[in-house]
């Protein structure tokens, strides 16, 4: 480190160094000034320096002690980045995913329906308006009435039911109804990727679990769980922007498709969210000769061992698809930590 060269550390907003207290340690022969953003360096000795390891040790202590004492987020630059929030952000992410596998898992007849509400809540985004989207908004009675809707009522009251159990637990506040949706079908195709191992293994569930462990999808969520934090709407999107998938030709769907930004592929790889009986739907599409080849890719890819074709850019469809229109809160579900005080510890 060059003398002279301030080394920048970014402090909580709200933290004591923040408002212009300055805290002081040493380090060796040198003492080190950390102020509200940045930490300088002065030579007690005239000539020695210490090294980066040190430094790097000091100033994680500070940010430790800082980031256990504050309960606000970093500076602009790194507020998107507090380590408290992701963590809090984190473990509300893994109770949800808890209680929708047992929701799922217990209710696996409703899975079709789950995948259809969360299509029917996201096609309704509108490109040209950037209206519409996975805003949660099927929900309203007007809107889950509609007949593109017929037969989702009961998977909606599933996942109402979940979402007590989830805001009974949430010290962040409720769940969207717009990220309750998406997360419920992100459970839902973990299932059938699941059980398609399952049954590979001859029905023997620990070896079908094993293998989705070794083979399966399961790191390729990192996107999708990042897109925590939608937005609900207190209105019915416009009606008229979905289909009636059990009713609709070849034609309308890739119609559909393309307005919101897709194409043959992925109206192939969407195939399970289309309707109850997913063969059915995929003789159908196969009869269209753009999106024939990628039925049969992915009918290819599911006979694998890995399903790796047809699992990745189903997630990367769904990931797209559950973020149209949505502008995320990345602070959603975070609240304020208790603050110490550290005059009151006993040392």
């Amino acid at each position: 480190m060059e003398e002279g060269h301030p080394l920048l550390l970014f402090m909580p907003s709200n933290s004591p160094s923040a408002a212009g207290s300055p805290v002081r340690f040493c380090v060796g022969k040198k003492q080190v000034t950390v102020c509200s953003r940045r930490a300088e360096v002065d030579d007690f000795s005239g000539g020695d320096c210490f090294g980066r390891r040190e430094v790097l040790k000091c100033f994680g202590t500070v940010v430790g002690l800082e980031l256990v004492a504050s309960s606000g987020s970093f500076t602009k630059v790194a507020s998107a980045a507090d380590l408290i929030q992701r963590r809090q952000r984190s473990a509300f992410q893994s109770n949800i995913k808890d209680t929708f596998f047992k929701a799922v898992k217990e209710n696996s007849d409703l899975i079709p329906s789950i995948l259809a509400l969360a299509l029917n809540d996201a096609i309704t985004y509108d490109k040209a308006t950037k209206t519409g989207g996975p805003n949660g908004s099927i929900r309203l009675s007007s809107e889950i009435s509609r007949p593109e809707n017929a037969g989702l009522a009961a998977a909606l009251s599933l996942l109402e039911e979940a979402k007590k159990e989830i805001d009974s637990n949430s010290k962040g506040g409720p769940i969207s109804y717009a990220d309750l949706f998406q997360f419920a079908a992100q459970s839902a195709v973990k299932k059938t990727f699941v059980d398609s191992a399952i049954r590979k293994c001859g029905g023997n569930e620990e070896k079908g679990r094993l293998l989705y462990t070794a083979y399966g999808s399961n790191g390729q969520w990192g996107l999708f769980d990042r897109q925590f934090g939608r937005s609900d709407s207190q209105e019915p999107d416009p009606e008229g922007r979905v289909p009636q998938w059990d009713k609709a030709s070849v034609q309308e769907m890739k119609a559909k498709f393309v307005a919101i930004g897709f194409g043959p592929r992925q109206l192939a790889v969407m195939s399970a969210f289309l309707g109850p009986d997913q063969s059915a739907i995929e003789s159908m599409l196969a009869a269209d000769p753009e999106v024939r080849p990628w039925v049969e890719k992915y009918q290819r890819s599911r006979e694998t061992v890995s399903q790796t074709d047809y699992e990745v850019d189903l997630i990367t469809t769904l990931t797209k698809l559950s973020s149209f229109g949505q502008q995320i809160n990345y602070e959603a579900y975070t609240y304020p930590v208790q603050k110490i005080d550290f005059k009151k510890l006993k040392l």
